[in-house]
């Protein structure tokens, strides 16, 4: 067996031409400074060739569900196993993903709560109890007296296929009819169903009026009924129209409550999932909020006409404007009204369906959710949210299931109630948990993985995380985390792990632990390999690679190999002098006197785990907000300092924690929140368009002699829009051949080789370089370039201060690290 990975001739990015070899199934970490290429070895070249590989040897059916890796440019690897990429760039953005979720102990806790949990009943709250056979003809005669019902055995219960054998079994016991999803079909004609769709499926017994001279039939159709579907009855009302669904009954032997009569069916794990229309409240459909668009200021002027001010303007930017122009027309089409009519005087009607919509007409308000939810740009995300009101949804409480699946408990607690513990609360309720008789056989192996995966999750300092909260609120770090617990829960071998910085974030009191958890992982034969600065880590390696000297195209060299005494006496080593001591960070001698500072007064912050506590910070300061993991930093200074200043300054309606009193707001004119969010999710975006520098270089060569002689404005040196692009590869500068069941291949654009541009537009030059040679420049390049611009000159002097200046203005933010 191969102890080692040897890479040979790897040219990714920066990277050149290096030759290393990686030691297998130890701690391996890849150090060097930012833009030295550690990423682009370890995530571009070992992951994406170990992935890559692995892919292949599946059959070509299975390849063509799975995205594929392009090949990274390197001329050989041995030794490479499947590879694992735990890293910060992934962030979900679907708000339904909780930390339980990910880690898969909801999976185990739906099951828990389906076999072992006891039934109580949502409305009154006594526990449910089986039901005798008189005891359900009593219910449904007292229930339904007087009415026409259908008697339905239910069969099928949110179950996929196509069930062609249980249909004839059904018939050939002489039922004529069966109910698919609500809607009745004869058995004596063809039934095809969607074999990939859930269905419920009923048997059709027997269509009666609930009187006395019925009763017998009645008695035989509901015992019919028992027997046929494993003791379960469903009782559709049909109302004075004759159309079913007035009300519906359901009956079992099994389980009742006894007060009010309300019946049972056997709970399946997904009637826990809010993830699953069978568990999902059905108001807010699991998500636990229901999105509110407040009418009032999407109009802001109601003495104006729709198309002559009355909408906010802002709504026109969120839209195209033809949108909300064709939308308004197909009003007055609908309801006849005149265009000039101010909007306060315009019928009610008229005003409910421009916001709530009309038969075929989509309203203002879905229109503004659809975008707000489907677009991936934040400044309209920013600008919708300025309509748009999340509130607790009023039928769950934000709890996010039906009523009956919060009727379910285990030890007097509810899969909420258990959800809403921290890690470390679910670890000790979980330790303490027990069953006796055939629940204890059930049991173990399910509390076995729910314990087990809570004890990763803490070994990996996470303990204070509660199991419901939303990985959209975690910042990157504990993500990582998260995933990694996940990793060591399932237990393989043999695997390549590359992992980002996973000590970032993180308190120095849980590092410990977390390193103990990247050993625990190796030592279960698998190879990780960490990209890392943290001193702590390094010194716990087994192995490391120090990627240099510098950064961008003065990195991408292996400087410095070894254990970490080898790496302190490199003397190539940047990273080895810091180690040392030879080097060191310098403090400032002068600081900013914070007593003199005027200061924002936080009074009474209270939310989450904030104790009621009074909190000045100084202006004009660099101010550190520091603890533990879990203390209440993010809580204090995103929950509610963030958004109250936000709403404040910008009238946004965001949900603040709580909080009694904000002094000294009026002193801030701005807000900008840095997270660890990517700076754009396609190639398209990159440094100079993401700081709106490419705006200020397409002014620029707009205003040039040979862009005023073919009348080009700013617009055409934009790569997103027809005219200036090369409209083969529509600005992308490669194309894309799909090659079905091997990779997608890349190739340059035969058209523009590559800039992106058509020979129009890259016959326009300033200082003789045209629009495709800047977007190569580095930052600092860039800098000797554009010199005399003061508008584009300061935006550089900022990237290269915060050491970004060996980044290409164009380099697509995919390729650059988190």
């Amino acid at each position: 067996m191969e102890t080692k990975i040897v890479i040979r001739g790897a040219r990714e990015h920066n990277l050149k031409n290096i030759n290393l070899e990686i030691p297998r199934n130890q701690l391996v970490v890849i150090t060097g400074l930012s833009g030295s290429g550690k990423s682009s070895l370890a995530f571009d070249t070992l992951y994406a060739e170990g992935q890559r590989r692995y892919l292949e040897s599946l059959s070509s059916y299975a390849r063509q569900f799975l995205e594929r890796l392009k090949k990274p440019d390197v001329d050989y690897i041995s030794g490479l196993s499947p590879s694992i990429a735990i890293d910060q760039k992934t962030v979900p953005h679907n708000p339904r993903s909780t930390v339980a979720t990910v880690t898969e102990i909801y999976d185990y806790l739906r099951l828990l709560y389906a076999k072992l949990g006891e039934v109580f009943c949502a409305d009154c709250g006594r526990k449910a109890q089986k039901q005798s056979f008189a005891e359900i003809i009593s219910q449904i005669q007292e229930r339904a007296s007087g009415s026409q019902v259908g008697i339905f055995a239910p069969l099928i219960r949110g179950r996929k296929g196509e069930y062609k054998k249980l249909f004839q079994d059904i018939a050939k016991k002489g039922f004529l009819y069966v109910r698919i999803d609500r809607k009745l079909h004869a058995l004596n004609k063809p039934i095809k169903i969607l074999k990939t769709k859930r269905h419920d499926i009923e048997a059709l017994i027997d269509t009666v009026e609930l009187t006395p001279r019925n009763s017998e039939r009645i008695r035989r159709s509901v015992q019919t009924a028992l027997d046929l579907s494993e003791e379960t009855c469903l009782i559709d009302v049909v109302d004075q129209d004759g159309k079913s669904g007035k009300q519906e009954l359901f009956f079992s032997k099994k389980t009742t409550c006894p007060k009010c009569g309300t019946g049972f069916k056997d709970f399946t794990p997904n009637m826990f999932s809010f993830n699953s229309p069978y568990g999902a409240c059905s108001r807010c459909r699991g998500i636990g909020k229901l999105s509110q668009v407040m009418a009032h200021r999407v109009i802001q002027h109601p003495e104006k006409p729709l198309l002559k001010g009355a909408i906010n303007g802002e709504i026109y930017f969120s839209f195209n404007q033809y949108v909300i122009e064709d939308l308004i027309h197909k009003l007055k089409e609908h309801f006849n009204f005149d265009l000039s009519t101010p909007y306060a005087e315009l019928p009610p009607e008229v005003k409910e369906a421009l916001f709530w919509g009309s038969g075929e007409i989509t309203g203002l308000i879905e229109e503004l959710e659809n975008l707000f939810y489907s677009t991936s740009s934040e400044e309209i995300k920013r600008k919708v949210r300025k309509f748009i009101r999340e509130d607790i949804c009023p039928e769950c409480r934000g709890n996010r299931l039906k009523k009956e699946s919060m009727g379910v408990k285990i030890g007097a607690k509810s899969i909420v109630a258990i959800s809403s513990l921290s890690v470390d609360q679910a670890g000790l309720f979980f330790e303490k948990l027990g069953f006796e008789g055939n629940g204890k056989i059930i049991s173990e192996p399910i509390l076995k993985e729910i314990r087990q995966r809570l004890f990763f999750l803490k070994n990996v300092g996470l303990g204070y995380l509660t199991l419901d909260r939303s990985v959209t609120t975690l910042a990157g770090g504990e993500l990582q985390r998260i995933r990694l617990a996940a990793q060591i829960g399932v237990g393989l071998t043999g695997v390549l792990y590359v992992l980002d910085e996973p000590s970032i974030g993180l308190h120095p009191k849980d590092n410990e632990k977390l390193l103990h958890t990247l050993m625990e992982l190796r030592n279960l034969k698998n190879t990780v390999l960490v990209v890392e600065h943290d001193e702590e880590t390094m010194r716990h390696a087994d192995y490391i690679v120090d990627l240099g000297p510098g950064a961008g195209r003065d990195g991408g060299e292996a400087v410095g190999v070894g254990n970490f005494t080898a790496l302190k006496n490199c003397s190539r080593s940047l990273t080895g002098k810091y180690l040392s001591g030879a080097l060191s960070i310098s403090l400032p001698h002068k600081r900013n006197d914070y007593r003199k500072a005027k200061a924002l007064i936080l009074k009474g912050c209270q939310e989450h785990n904030l104790k009621n506590i009074d909190v000045k910070i100084p202006l004009g300061c660099f101010v550190c907000v520091t603890g533990v993991s879990g203390s209440g930093k993010s809580t204090l200074i995103h929950d509610i300092l963030f958004r109250a200043l936000h709403n404040h300054i910008w009238k946004t309606d965001y949900s603040v924690g709580k909080f009694r009193s904000i002094s000294n707001r009026d002193a801030i004119d701005k807000i900008i929140e840095i997270d660890q969010a990517p700076i754009g999710r396609t190639p398209r975006s990159n440094p100079a368009t993401y700081t709106d520098l490419f705006i200020w270089i397409r002014k620029l060569y707009a205003q040039t002699h040979d862009a005023k002689l073919r009348n080009f404005g700013p617009s055409r040196f934009s790569f997103n829009l027809k005219g200036g692009r090369c409209e083969t590869c529509r600005g992308e500068g490669y194309q894309r051949l799909e090659m079905s069941f091997l990779p997608d291949v890349y190739v340059l654009c035969e058209m523009c080789r590559g800039v992106r541009y058509n020979e129009y537009t890259l016959a326009v030059k300033y200082r003789d370089k045209n629009i495709a040679d800047v977007l190569e420049l580095s930052v600092k390049d860039a800098l000797t370039f554009f010199a005399a611009i003061p508008q584009i000159r300061e935006r550089l002097e900022l990237l290269d201060e915060i050491g970004l200046g060996y980044v290409k203005l164009g380099q697509p933010s995919t390729t650059l690290s988190g």
